[in-house]
């Protein structure tokens, strides 16, 4: 019912749209339903004696630092580690290129708030994160859509949409959310050089690099932006913005994530933040470098890896055995996610519908694509997570969800009309 507040909205708020996923996960948190739904990491691998330990030390001996309020750019030795952990990929980076955050979502927040005027373009990858349409559209961002494949950002069809001038691009090159593919590296450097050509920044969003399963670390698009285009060996940031988190890695509670960025941009985003929320807890960030520290980050990324990679196999053997032929499924590297592809006849809301009577779920993929009237198929796709269940609830998930497809198929043919003979 409306309030006496309704009508002092501020017009911005009209294009603030619930998160698809947090109300999925409503419906799925009842103890019967096997849940491929969120994007959750696992609860059985959370480092927890890690984490005892480090918080009993830093109440201990620097309980300043993390119950004081903090600086805006956030816990200098946390941004110190962050920079040296990137620079291992080949990221150059100092700590006046690190802004830690509230998350990776307040990253975005902040990000459309300094460089989105209402009504400019955003070119994105369709699918795209849906996290970043909601973070982008409050302030009034239309947007350009580019189909992908099974091997990422289709560049092939990048230079009319670049013609158009979007303020920059959004791009998930490792493991995207939704769809679990990768950017080849041939499309890498293609994209980097068109964004060159054009004058369009590229946000590179990498949340889920780390967790790689299979085949070769790729260079990342700042990577090649420096390499292909910026030799100077002093020139640390070009064209690309890098954005990253320890939600994948460490644990999504802590909330902390990370721009890295040249250092005018870091002292704009700072200003903002400051009006946002001050700084980041420091708790948490004091927390987090305890946590991480003495290379205890790379031993829990291995074991990430061999968990995630074993749930990850455990889904694509489940999809084959179950599934029919007519539906098929990305074979993701690494990351959290596979993309289902329906027949076009088919549509994945009302499979959820039908999915919730076998108690499973999943997130149907219309929320993934950025509302700008393209001719892009919505309804015909789905997104299953695999990182938060072990592999015989997995499997278990998926035959309960083959018996939902399988329902909808026998009766979307027995609608169809018979032909004379």
């Amino acid at each position: 019912m409306p309030t006496a507040w309704t009508s002092r909205y501020a017009a911005r708020t009209a294009a603030a749209k619930s998160s698809r996923i947090r109300e999925l996960l409503k419906v799925t948190q009842l103890p019967d339903v096997i849940s491929f739904a969120g994007g959750l990491p696992a609860n059985d691998v959370f480092p927890l004696e890690r984490f005892n330990e480090a918080c009993g030390k830093v109440l201990a001996s620097h309980y300043v630092a993390a119950l004081q309020y903090g600086e805006t750019e956030g816990y200098a030795p946390l941004r110190e580690m962050i920079a040296r952990h990137i620079s291992r990929y080949g990221i150059r980076a100092h700590i006046e290129n690190v802004l830690i955050t509230s998350g990776s979502q307040q990253a975005l927040d902040l990000i459309g708030k300094l460089f989105i005027n209402p009504g400019d373009r955003i070119l994105v990858e369709a699918p795209t994160y849906m996290g970043a349409l909601q973070a982008f559209s409050i302030y009034g961002a239309n947007y350009v859509s580019v189909p992908c494949d099974h091997y990422g950002l289709r560049t092939d069809l990048l230079e009319a949409p670049l013609r158009t001038g979007p303020k920059f691009m959004y791009v998930l090159p490792n493991f995207q959310n939704p769809g679990g593919t990768t950017l080849a590296v041939e499309r890498r450097h293609t994209l980097v050089a068109l964004a060159d050509k054009y004058g369009i920044p590229i946000i590179e969003d990498d949340p889920y690099g780390q967790l790689r399963y299979e085949g070769e670390h790729l260079p990342s698009l700042v990577v090649v932006d420096r390499e292909n285009l910026r030799r100077d060996q002093d020139f640390t940031f070009g064209n690309v913005i890098y954005l990253s988190t320890f939600s994948k890695t460490l644990a999504p509670g802590l909330r902390l994530g990370w721009i890295v960025a040249p250092p005018d941009v870091i002292s704009k985003l700072a200003l903002l933040k400051q009006g946002i929320d001050l700084h980041t807890s420091t708790f948490a960030q004091v927390v987090a470098y305890e946590v991480a520290r003495d290379n205890f980050l790379d031993q829990h990324v291995r074991r990430l890896r061999s968990v995630y990679r074993e749930r990850r196999d455990a889904m694509l053997a489940a999809l084959e055995e179950y599934f029919p032929p007519e539906i098929t499924w990305t074979h993701p590297q690494g990351g959290l996610f596979l993309w289902v592809t329906l027949p076009e006849f088919m549509d994945a809301n009302l499979l959820f519908q039908e999915a919730l009577k076998q108690n499973v779920a999943f997130v149907p993929g219309d929320s993934f694509f950025a509302p700008n009237g393209d001719n892009i198929p919505r309804n015909r796709y789905m997104r299953l997570n695999f990182s938060n269940a072990p592999a015989d609830r997995i499997r278990e998930g998926i035959r309960r969800l083959s018996v939902a497809v399988k329902t909808q198929l026998e009766h979307l043919r027995a609608l169809e009309p018979v032909t004379a003979t």
